[in-house]
């Protein structure tokens, strides 16, 4: 754990600044050391969606060693051996998807804190130093791990409001487009009146004290994100913004268009004719609310 980074990380968001990151879903290390030498905030590693595995998670971890860059991991779910798992390899917190009620989040927050505060067991890995310094890092563990709920379904909006009075919990996370298939719109990065829900609960949350965070889906968006007073926003995905920084180098050569959506060969159909805008990244999956892919484009 990166004591100085978090707490760097939490005096800006004190100050009213943005942090701002990046969302990570491909296995490459040389990721996580771009977004470090750039001077991004954080970084989110996505252990729900995708194929990383724990080697994977480990390098990505390693390159935000030792910086200023706050390392979070997303969970495939809430879950104390997953917890204590991502941070004992040395993540400064993590990011917990689905959540909808109090009760959940606090223990979540359980899963984080080595008792008597909470359940996390004591490890001899990283975040110890390999069990040289049990004393300095259980004294100040508690106090600093980040944890943050993603808030992912309309089934969390009555709760709202009570999941920012629980201890431990400095910033919400949303997903547009897991919020918008719950409200039946499935496919749509933000659906008829998710927009303005959304907006809605990041006032809730702002009242509380508390901050919030979305990915981006364009430059533009990402402005307009920050003026909305989303202060924890990301630029994107590695891979949407991979694809967004492809699509407008083909449109420039009059060679860009839309993929086939089927993951089949091709079977003769033509793809779609030169698109006259490169399509936004909407970088959300199928129940991510981070990362996805609403437009074919994060955790």
């Amino acid at each position: 754990m990166k004591t100085k980074a978090l707490k760097r990380f939490r005096e800006k968001l004190a100050r009213d600044e943005p942090v701002c990151g990046l969302w990570v879903t491909l296995e490459s290390a040389s990721i996580t050391e771009m977004a470090v030498a750039l001077g991004l905030d954080w970084v989110v590693i996505d252990a729900e969606h995708g194929h990383l595995d724990w080697k994977d998670i480990n390098e990505h971890l390693r390159a935000a060693l030792r910086s200023d860059t706050v390392a979070l991991v997303r969970l495939a779910e809430r879950s104390t051996s997953l917890t204590k798992r991502a941070l004992d390899i040395g993540a400064d917190g993590i990011i917990i998807p689905w959540m909808e009620t109090a009760e959940e989040l606090r223990e979540a927050v359980l899963d984080c804190r080595y008792p008597p505060e909470g359940r996390r067991g004591i490890g001899g890995e990283r975040a110890t130093v390999w069990g040289q310094c049990f004393t300095q890092h259980t004294a100040e563990a508690n106090d600093n791990v980040l944890v943050v709920p993603l808030i992912e379904s309309v089934g969390a909006i009555p709760s709202v409001a009570e999941m920012c009075e629980v201890d431990g919990v400095d910033v919400f996370f949303f997903g547009p487009a897991d919020f918008s298939a719950t409200a039946g719109f499935r496919g749509q990065w933000e659906g008829p009146g998710v927009a303005d829900q959304i907006l809605s609960l990041k006032d809730t949350i702002k009242s509380a004290g508390k901050h919030c965070g979305l990915l981006a889906t364009s430059i533009d968006n990402l402005s307009e994100r920050i003026e909305q007073g989303f202060r924890m926003p990301g630029l994107g995905a590695d891979t949407g913004l991979l694809c967004r920084s492809l699509h407008q180098s083909l449109q420039a050569i009059d060679r860009d268009h839309q993929p086939a959506t089927s993951l089949d060969p091709r079977d003769g159909h033509p793809i779609r004719a030169v698109l006259s805008q490169p399509p936004e990244r909407s970088l959300e999956d199928d129940r991510c609310g981070t990362e996805g892919r609403s437009d074919g484009s994060d955790n």
